[in-house]
């Protein structure tokens, strides 16, 4: 908890009040108790006049535009453009976040951009972008600002996406994501002590989004884990991690394992090895899902998309830019006609498309 403040802020509707001049912020599993002027764990939300407010409601870190595939999504719009942005704070606190100057940033007040939903809609519509993403910190924690920017996009004809660790209440979980058209979420672990010691949080409310997001929405998902050495990369891990996916959520959610890169609070935590990665690969290949890619390397193995039936090559990557389109009907393999699960343009990159004989 911090300090009171005298910024405004945007009214929210998560929250309720638990006696004497505490509310309670219903937006996390963290349910922060706040006096009046107290701002949440994630220092964005605060206690103003009794009601829970959002400090960073308009203000943004920045934008950026990225292809698709950064985010990373695979399986959805691959070879397209979105316009990413995020704001500051973050639910949770892991020591090893790649991204910590913006996820873990007090400076609410010095946000760079002050910009609305709608201004958001029209740069990204402007800029080419098929898709605007949240990112950057987890929109978690700026949830109102999240959802009235989706509204604007689809009023544009945009997509909308969510890249999040998962870390939410059931309520505002169900309306967050009737409003987000895919999401990458970070399954960081398989271990609750993980979570616990790492990232400051639990591991079964990261779950049960999974399971929500893939079962009771139309949202498409993906999922990423950040590989840590001598952390999460055990084989019995990543074997208990990889069948919890495929008995839950099925073989065809894409599972991308990232490599670490020493940062914040583990700076003498080794780089992650492309062998470990791909001894990861091979373990949730055997369970059974079909798409799952490395990230943070080099490796056309696990960066490319395949037949699942047959094993052709579908979609050739190299990192985020797409060097093949092998199929004429995206979705559908041209050599046995299996089926690829996600979301695929009717004719796919204009420059990657396969040219017809009558061309």
């Amino acid at each position: 908890m911090d300090a009171p403040s005298t910024l405004e802020g945007h009214p929210t509707r998560f929250w309720h009040r638990v006696g004497g001049d505490r509310v309670a912020c219903d937006i996390c599993p963290r349910s922060c108790r706040l006096r009046e002027g107290q701002r949440g764990f994630c220092f964005v939300r605060a206690n103003r006049g009794g009601e829970i407010v959002l400090l960073s409601y308009g203000r943004s870190t920045g934008f950026g535009i990225d292809p698709i595939e950064k985010k990373p999504l695979h399986h959805f719009l691959p070879g397209t453009k979105v316009l990413s942005f995020g704001t500051a704070g973050c639910n949770l606190a892991c020591k090893f976040c790649q991204n910590w100057e913006i996820s873990r940033s007090r400076a609410v007040d010095s946000l760079t951009d002050t910009v609305n939903p709608d201004a958001i809609a029209l740069l990204a519509q402007r800029t080419n972008c098929r898709s605007v993403a949240f990112t950057y910190n987890d929109p978690v924690v700026f949830h109102e600002y999240a959802v009235d920017t989706a509204k604007a996009c689809r009023a544009f004809g945009l997509h909308t996406v969510a890249v999040s660790a998962g870390y939410q209440c059931a309520e505002p979980r169900a309306e967050f994501y009737k409003n987000m058209d895919a999401a990458n979420i970070d399954l960081k672990s398989f271990s609750e002590s993980f979570y616990q010691r790492l990232c400051g949080g639990h591991l079964q409310p990261v779950l049960e989004t999974l399971n929500y997001i893939h079962h009771e929405t139309k949202t498409w998902l993906e999922i990423t884990t950040l590989l840590l050495p001598g952390e999460n990369d055990s084989a019995h891990e990543l074997e208990c991690l990889t069948q919890w996916i495929m008995e839950n959520l099925g073989p065809d959610v894409p599972l991308h394992f990232s490599a670490f890169h020493p940062d914040w609070k583990m700076l003498e935590t080794p780089a992650t090895s492309l062998t470990t990665l791909l001894s990861a690969r091979r373990i949730a290949k055997k369970n059974g899902l079909r798409h799952v890619y490395l990230g943070n390397v080099r490796c056309p193995e696990g960066s490319n998309t395949y037949c699942h039936q047959c094993g052709q090559l579908l979609i050739g990557r190299d990192r985020y830019t797409l060097s093949e389109w092998n199929w004429n009907n995206p979705g559908t393999c041209d050599g046995c006609g299996a089926l690829c699960a996600g979301v695929f343009e009717a004719n796919g990159p204009q420059d990657l498309r396969p040219s017809s004989p009558f061309e």
